[in-house]
Protein backbone atom coordinates (compact mmCIF):
# COMPACT_ATOMS: atom_id res chain seq x y z
CA UNK A 1 0.00 0.00 0.00
CA UNK A 2 1.39 3.41 -0.94
CA UNK A 3 2.29 5.59 2.03
CA UNK A 4 1.44 8.82 0.19
CA UNK A 5 -1.60 9.50 -1.96
CA UNK A 6 -1.55 11.86 -4.91
CA UNK A 7 -4.61 13.98 -4.18
CA UNK A 8 -5.13 16.88 -6.65
CA UNK A 9 -8.53 17.88 -5.26
CA UNK A 10 -9.00 21.64 -5.38
CA UNK A 11 -6.32 22.12 -8.04
CA UNK A 12 -6.42 22.36 -11.84
CA UNK A 13 -4.72 19.90 -14.17
CA UNK A 14 -3.78 20.71 -17.77
CA UNK A 15 -3.83 17.78 -20.20
CA UNK A 16 -2.57 18.04 -23.76
CA UNK A 17 -3.79 15.61 -26.38
CA UNK A 18 -6.95 15.32 -24.31
CA UNK A 19 -9.37 14.44 -27.11
CA UNK A 20 -8.59 10.71 -27.35
CA UNK A 21 -6.70 7.71 -26.02
CA UNK A 22 -4.46 8.23 -23.02
CA UNK A 23 -5.48 11.88 -22.79
CA UNK A 24 -9.08 10.89 -22.12
CA UNK A 25 -7.84 8.32 -19.60
CA UNK A 26 -5.86 10.95 -17.68
CA UNK A 27 -8.85 13.31 -17.77
CA UNK A 28 -11.13 10.73 -16.15
CA UNK A 29 -8.60 9.72 -13.49
CA UNK A 30 -7.79 13.31 -12.52
CA UNK A 31 -11.45 14.34 -12.49
CA UNK A 32 -12.29 11.36 -10.31
CA UNK A 33 -9.63 12.52 -7.87
CA UNK A 34 -11.21 15.96 -7.62
CA UNK A 35 -9.16 18.11 -9.99
CA UNK A 36 -10.67 20.63 -12.37
CA UNK A 37 -9.26 20.39 -15.87
CA UNK A 38 -7.89 22.33 -18.80
CA UNK A 39 -8.40 20.17 -21.88
CA UNK A 40 -6.18 20.97 -24.86
CA UNK A 41 -6.25 19.37 -28.31
CA UNK A 42 -7.15 20.24 -31.89
CA UNK A 43 -10.60 18.63 -31.99
CA UNK A 44 -13.00 20.98 -30.22
CA UNK A 45 -16.10 18.80 -30.55
CA UNK A 46 -14.39 15.88 -28.85
CA UNK A 47 -13.09 18.10 -26.05
CA UNK A 48 -16.53 19.57 -25.43
CA UNK A 49 -18.12 16.12 -25.34
CA UNK A 50 -15.46 14.98 -22.86
CA UNK A 51 -16.05 18.06 -20.69
CA UNK A 52 -19.78 17.27 -20.52
CA UNK A 53 -19.06 13.64 -19.63
CA UNK A 54 -16.65 14.63 -16.86
CA UNK A 55 -19.09 17.16 -15.43
CA UNK A 56 -21.89 14.61 -15.34
CA UNK A 57 -19.77 11.87 -13.77
CA UNK A 58 -17.58 13.82 -11.34
CA UNK A 59 -18.87 17.39 -11.14
CA UNK A 60 -15.66 18.57 -12.75
CA UNK A 61 -15.24 22.05 -14.20
CA UNK A 62 -13.36 21.75 -17.50
CA UNK A 63 -11.90 24.57 -19.58
CA UNK A 64 -11.83 23.55 -23.22
CA UNK A 65 -9.09 25.09 -25.36
CA UNK A 66 -8.92 23.85 -28.97
CA UNK A 67 -5.35 24.41 -30.10
CA UNK A 68 -2.78 22.99 -32.50
CA UNK A 69 0.38 22.78 -30.40
CA UNK A 70 2.57 22.30 -33.48
CA UNK A 71 2.10 25.97 -34.40
CA UNK A 72 4.90 28.32 -33.39
CA UNK A 73 2.86 30.61 -31.11
CA UNK A 74 0.55 27.97 -29.61
CA UNK A 75 2.16 27.66 -26.20
CA UNK A 76 2.44 31.43 -25.82
CA UNK A 77 -1.26 31.76 -26.67
CA UNK A 78 -2.20 29.02 -24.23
CA UNK A 79 -0.22 30.52 -21.36
CA UNK A 80 -1.66 33.98 -22.05
CA UNK A 81 -5.20 32.58 -22.18
CA UNK A 82 -4.83 30.84 -18.82
CA UNK A 83 -3.27 33.92 -17.22
CA UNK A 84 -6.26 36.00 -18.39
CA UNK A 85 -8.62 33.43 -16.90
CA UNK A 86 -6.52 33.45 -13.70
CA UNK A 87 -6.18 29.66 -13.81
CA UNK A 88 -3.23 28.24 -11.88
CA UNK A 89 -1.96 24.86 -13.02
CA UNK A 90 -1.18 22.33 -10.29
CA UNK A 91 -0.64 19.30 -12.54
CA UNK A 92 0.63 19.21 -16.11
CA UNK A 93 0.22 16.11 -18.27
CA UNK A 94 2.23 16.47 -21.47
CA UNK A 95 0.44 13.71 -23.34
CA UNK A 96 0.19 15.14 -26.86
CA UNK A 97 2.47 13.52 -29.41
CA UNK A 98 2.52 11.50 -32.59
CA UNK A 99 4.76 9.31 -34.71
CA UNK A 100 5.44 8.79 -38.38
CA UNK A 101 6.45 5.48 -39.93
CA UNK A 102 8.88 4.95 -42.78
CA UNK A 103 12.51 5.54 -43.68
CA UNK A 104 14.12 8.94 -43.28
CA UNK A 105 14.88 8.86 -47.01
CA UNK A 106 11.17 8.65 -47.84
CA UNK A 107 9.88 10.89 -45.07
CA UNK A 108 7.96 14.15 -45.36
CA UNK A 109 10.30 16.74 -43.86
CA UNK A 110 7.47 19.12 -42.97
CA UNK A 111 5.62 16.36 -41.12
CA UNK A 112 8.80 15.43 -39.25
CA UNK A 113 9.21 19.07 -38.19
CA UNK A 114 5.65 19.01 -36.85
CA UNK A 115 6.48 15.85 -34.92
CA UNK A 116 9.51 17.49 -33.30
CA UNK A 117 7.49 20.65 -32.63
CA UNK A 118 4.84 18.70 -30.73
CA UNK A 119 6.84 15.92 -29.08
CA UNK A 120 9.78 18.11 -28.04
CA UNK A 121 9.28 21.86 -28.40
CA UNK A 122 5.71 22.09 -27.06
CA UNK A 123 6.45 19.75 -24.15
CA UNK A 124 9.55 21.74 -23.22
CA UNK A 125 7.84 25.12 -23.52
CA UNK A 126 4.82 24.02 -21.49
CA UNK A 127 7.02 22.55 -18.78
CA UNK A 128 9.09 25.73 -18.64
CA UNK A 129 5.99 27.94 -18.50
CA UNK A 130 4.13 26.06 -15.77
CA UNK A 131 6.93 24.57 -13.66
CA UNK A 132 7.05 27.54 -11.24
CA UNK A 133 3.37 27.15 -10.33
CA UNK A 134 3.66 23.36 -10.18
CA UNK A 135 6.51 23.71 -7.68
CA UNK A 136 4.62 26.36 -5.72
CA UNK A 137 1.53 24.15 -5.54
CA UNK A 138 3.64 21.21 -4.36
CA UNK A 139 5.27 23.35 -1.69
CA UNK A 140 2.02 24.83 -0.37
CA UNK A 141 -0.09 21.68 -0.66
CA UNK A 142 1.99 18.47 -0.52
CA UNK A 143 0.93 15.52 -2.67
CA UNK A 144 -1.34 17.61 -4.91
CA UNK A 145 1.00 18.56 -7.79
CA UNK A 146 2.60 16.57 -10.59
CA UNK A 147 4.38 16.78 -13.91
CA UNK A 148 3.65 13.77 -16.11
CA UNK A 149 5.46 13.53 -19.44
CA UNK A 150 4.56 10.78 -21.90
CA UNK A 151 7.71 9.13 -23.15
CA UNK A 152 7.77 5.58 -24.56
CA UNK A 153 9.70 2.35 -24.58
CA UNK A 154 10.97 3.75 -27.90
CA UNK A 155 13.07 6.12 -25.77
CA UNK A 156 15.53 3.40 -24.79
CA UNK A 157 17.05 2.66 -28.20
CA UNK A 158 17.12 3.97 -31.79
CA UNK A 159 14.03 2.95 -33.75
CA UNK A 160 14.57 2.40 -37.49
CA UNK A 161 11.49 3.31 -39.53
CA UNK A 162 10.40 5.57 -36.65
CA UNK A 163 13.69 7.42 -36.32
CA UNK A 164 12.34 10.83 -35.38
CA UNK A 165 9.79 9.42 -32.93
CA UNK A 166 12.41 7.37 -31.09
CA UNK A 167 14.71 10.38 -30.90
CA UNK A 168 11.98 12.67 -29.58
CA UNK A 169 11.00 10.20 -26.89
CA UNK A 170 14.65 9.75 -25.86
CA UNK A 171 14.67 13.51 -25.37
CA UNK A 172 11.49 13.40 -23.28
CA UNK A 173 12.93 10.66 -21.07
CA UNK A 174 16.25 12.43 -20.49
CA UNK A 175 14.63 15.83 -19.97
CA UNK A 176 12.09 14.51 -17.47
CA UNK A 177 14.71 12.69 -15.42
CA UNK A 178 16.72 15.91 -15.22
CA UNK A 179 13.69 17.97 -14.15
CA UNK A 180 12.85 15.33 -11.55
CA UNK A 181 16.32 15.66 -10.06
CA UNK A 182 16.31 19.45 -10.12
CA UNK A 183 12.95 19.67 -8.32
CA UNK A 184 13.48 16.73 -5.94
CA UNK A 185 13.33 18.87 -2.79
CA UNK A 186 10.11 20.67 -3.78
CA UNK A 187 7.69 17.77 -3.34
CA UNK A 188 6.61 17.96 -6.97
CA UNK A 189 5.91 14.52 -8.41
CA UNK A 190 7.76 14.30 -11.74
CA UNK A 191 7.67 11.20 -13.90
CA UNK A 192 8.16 10.02 -17.48
CA UNK A 193 5.58 7.38 -18.35
CA UNK A 194 6.97 4.84 -20.83
CA UNK A 195 4.30 2.58 -22.30
CA UNK A 196 4.84 0.30 -25.23
CA UNK A 197 2.19 -0.01 -27.95
CA UNK A 198 -1.22 0.93 -26.55
CA UNK A 199 -4.75 0.49 -27.87
CA UNK A 200 -5.23 4.11 -29.00
CA UNK A 201 -5.28 6.07 -32.28
CA UNK A 202 -1.46 6.16 -32.26
CA UNK A 203 -0.90 3.62 -35.04
CA UNK A 204 -3.64 5.10 -37.19
CA UNK A 205 -1.88 8.47 -37.08
CA UNK A 206 1.52 6.86 -37.68
CA UNK A 207 0.02 4.91 -40.61
CA UNK A 208 1.36 1.58 -39.40
CA UNK A 209 -0.25 -1.45 -37.81
CA UNK A 210 2.36 -1.40 -35.03
CA UNK A 211 2.29 -4.10 -32.39
CA UNK A 212 0.01 -7.06 -32.58
CA UNK A 213 -3.38 -6.37 -31.09
CA UNK A 214 -2.88 -8.93 -28.36
CA UNK A 215 0.33 -7.29 -27.14
CA UNK A 216 -1.04 -3.76 -26.94
CA UNK A 217 -1.58 -2.18 -23.55
CA UNK A 218 -5.00 -0.89 -22.65
CA UNK A 219 -5.56 2.69 -21.58
CA UNK A 220 -6.58 1.35 -18.16
CA UNK A 221 -3.22 -0.42 -17.74
CA UNK A 222 -1.34 2.79 -18.49
CA UNK A 223 -3.53 4.71 -16.04
CA UNK A 224 -2.95 2.15 -13.28
CA UNK A 225 0.80 2.33 -13.74
CA UNK A 226 0.77 6.14 -13.88
CA UNK A 227 -1.27 6.71 -10.76
CA UNK A 228 0.37 3.91 -8.79
CA UNK A 229 3.63 5.80 -9.35
CA UNK A 230 2.08 9.13 -8.35
CA UNK A 231 0.67 7.52 -5.20
CA UNK A 232 4.11 6.51 -3.98
CA UNK A 233 5.87 8.54 -1.30
CA UNK A 234 8.75 9.01 -3.72
CA UNK A 235 7.49 9.03 -7.29
CA UNK A 236 9.92 7.28 -9.66
CA UNK A 237 11.22 9.52 -12.44
CA UNK A 238 10.69 6.72 -14.98
CA UNK A 239 7.74 4.32 -15.17
CA UNK A 240 7.90 1.42 -17.61
CA UNK A 241 4.39 0.13 -18.24
CA UNK A 242 4.03 -3.62 -18.59
CA UNK A 243 6.40 -6.38 -17.46
CA UNK A 244 7.34 -7.34 -21.04
CA UNK A 245 8.13 -3.75 -21.96
CA UNK A 246 10.21 -3.28 -18.82
CA UNK A 247 12.19 -6.41 -19.64
CA UNK A 248 12.82 -5.31 -23.23
CA UNK A 249 13.98 -1.87 -22.08
CA UNK A 250 16.40 -3.44 -19.60
CA UNK A 251 17.72 -5.82 -22.25
CA UNK A 252 18.29 -2.84 -24.53
CA UNK A 253 20.43 -1.23 -21.84
CA UNK A 254 22.57 -4.36 -21.42
CA UNK A 255 23.17 -5.61 -24.97
CA UNK A 256 25.75 -3.94 -27.23
CA UNK A 257 24.16 -1.01 -29.02
CA UNK A 258 24.74 -2.38 -32.56
CA UNK A 259 22.96 -5.60 -31.55
CA UNK A 260 20.01 -3.66 -30.17
CA UNK A 261 19.84 -1.51 -33.30
CA UNK A 262 19.84 -4.60 -35.53
CA UNK A 263 17.17 -6.32 -33.42
CA UNK A 264 14.84 -3.32 -33.38
CA UNK A 265 15.48 -2.64 -37.06
CA UNK A 266 14.48 -6.19 -38.01
CA UNK A 267 11.37 -6.03 -35.84
CA UNK A 268 10.29 -2.70 -37.30
CA UNK A 269 11.03 -3.31 -40.98
CA UNK A 270 7.96 -4.23 -43.05
CA UNK A 271 8.14 -7.80 -44.31
CA UNK A 272 8.07 -6.78 -47.97
CA UNK A 273 11.12 -4.57 -47.41
CA UNK A 274 13.30 -7.13 -45.64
Amino acid sequence: MASALYNPIGTTALITGASSGLGVGYAHELAQRGADLVLVARRQARLEALAVDLAEKYGTVSTVIPLDLTSADAVTELVSDLRERMITIGTLVNNAGFATFGTVLDSDEAREREQIALNVHALTALTHAFLPELVETASLHPHTAALVNLASTAAFQPVPHMAVYGATKAYVLSYTEAVSYETRSSGLKVTAICPGPADTEFFEVAQTSGGKKGTQLTVEEVMRASFSALDRAVTPSVVLVGARNALLARVASILPRPAVLDMVGRMNTPRDAR
